[in-house]
């Protein structure tokens, strides 16, 4: 099993400053920056474990729920990931967005 604490770490940083972030700015795209990579990681997940099937996309439900998105979609990927090179892969994907977010 790959050590995948860097990973959860940076999801866990990017979810609390999203949670601390004051509603205008989520509403400027920072909940969309952060729904955009939750969608990515569960779609990621989702062709490790279910080879050849179609993702599902998961829901927009909220800019408020953004947050619990990201954290829900990182851990159901960290669970899949098999090497280190995919574990850097996703902390990069991770740390890109929460700039893009700009929390």
């Amino acid at each position: 099993m790959v050590d995948t604490t860097s990973l959860t770490r940076a999801v866990d940083h990017f979810a609390d400053r999203l949670r601390a972030a004051p509603q205008s700015r989520l509403q400027r795209g920072a909940a969309a920056e952060a729904l955009a990579l939750a969608r990515q990681l569960a779609r990621w997940a989702q062709t490790i474990e279910e080879p050849g099937a179609e993702p599902r996309e998961m829901p927009d439900v909220g800019m408020f729920a953004a947050a619990d998105q990201i954290t829900v979609a990182v851990h159901d990927l960290a669970l899949v990931l098999t090497d280190e090179g995919q574990v850097e892969e996703a902390v990069e994907l991770v740390a890109q967005a929460q700039k893009r977010a700009g929390v």
